[in-house]
């Protein structure tokens, strides 16, 4: 029970059916006066919903689990100058493992989520699929989970449409019926990205070049950026340029330089292929050491067509189709075989024109 309409209609859903149920609230993030993060609001509606169901409600802190497996991983990859995504890595580390032990401890037989996500039993093998709800769906988050999880996990959300959930809600008069839907980072809250991020990486002012390696001016860290991002580069006019939107196109984490260019489809944001690190395949093995699928290298994205060669140290080469946009290191790239989501890696690199001629000089 997060305290949200989701996990809400989940928990209702569930009780129509004659499954017993009781809610489960976690703590991640030990919160400070700085934060807008709200987690003694969504205990007090959790706890409402609860009242309101007529079941009983548990509270388990996993802070210090998630600062240890989750934020300081966000942190080092910063660091480096990649853009990491906590939400993976809490829902392989907190939510379908911590979480999951702690429900087994109180009795529970399997947990339930608000996650807009389907799961389906196949010749043996649990698969992971998208939901009804393409706008909603979840499954991107979720590739990393793996058998034994997806088996003790249920996604009552998974055939509904999100205006169905918020109705059903209202109907039963739930607490959170009307409560906005929680976005981003849960430990950033409401509170200006680059702010907190400089609290545990300081400021390393550096130079701004076009492509061509002109300086335009000086940023104040390259970890603060992450590629195709315009906010935050205070670029105003540039002498000669002409009058339009820079783009972060490239990190030099090195030299503390960062890349951009005009206009927000910049040849110098387009990549052909990517390199992952070792892969998680939710069947336990891929497909094959070579096939073709669909993949998305960032949430809500359009399916891209791509060719998938699994190498030999378990990682992904993978070429696609027409040249993508702003792939970032740091990031998952997750493959479908239509509905099924077979599962993602970590991207480690990209053939980019600005990483290509780094690795070059590196070289």
């Amino acid at each position: 029970m997060s305290g949200g309409v989701d996990s809400s209609v989940a928990a209702l859903l569930l009780q129509r059916e004659g499954v017993p149920v009781a809610g489960l609230f976690m703590r991640n993030w030990n919160e400070d006066d700085t934060g807008d993060c709200r987690a003694e609001d969504d205990r007090r509606d959790a706890v409402a919903v609860c009242g309101r169901l007529g079941i009983p409600i548990h509270f388990r802190d996993f802070s210090h689990e998630y600062w240890a497996g989750v934020f300081e991983h966000f942190l080092a990859e910063y660091a480096r100058g990649r853009t990491p995504n906590p939400d993976v890595l809490c829902n392989r580390e907190i939510k379908f493992k911590h979480f999951l032990d702690a429900a087994r401890d109180l009795g529970a037989q399997a947990i339930a989520t608000g996650h807009y996500a389907r799961i389906d039993r196949v010749g043996g093998h649990h698969r992971l699929l998208r939901a009804r709800d393409r706008g909603k769906d979840q499954s991107y988050f979720l590739h990393q989970l793996g058998q034994a999880q997806l088996a003790a996990t249920r996604f009552p959300l998974g055939e509904l449409e999100k205006a169905e959930v918020r109705r059903i809600a209202a109907e039963a008069h739930l607490p959170t019926a009307a409560k906005k839907d929680s976005t981003g980072i849960c430990f950033i809250g409401e509170r200006d990205f680059r702010g907190f991020l400089a609290r545990y990486l300081p400021a390393q002012p550096g130079e701004i070049r076009d492509p061509q390696d002109r300086l335009l001016g000086t940023h104040p860290g390259v970890f603060y950026f992450t590629l195709g991002q315009r906010e935050g580069l205070q670029l105003g006019g540039v002498r000669g340029r002409a009058a339009a939107a820079w783009y972060v196109v490239g990190k030099d984490v090195a030299r503390n330089v960062l890349y951009v260019d005009q206009g927000v489809d910049s040849p110098w944001l387009q990549s052909g292929m990517l390199w992952s690190e070792p892969a998680h395949w939710i069947a336990d093995q891929p497909p094959d050491r070579a096939f073709e699928c669909t993949a998305q290298t960032r949430y809500r994205q359009q399916d891209q067509a791509c060719e998938v060669r699994v190498r030999d140290d378990g990682t992904l080469e993978i070429r696609f189709a027409r040249a993508q946009r702003a792939v970032t290191p740091g990031q998952s790239v997750v493959l479908y075989a239509g509905e099924e989501c077979l599962g993602g890696a970590v991207i480690a690199a990209t053939d980019a024109p600005i990483e290509r001629r780094l690795q070059g000089e590196a070289a």
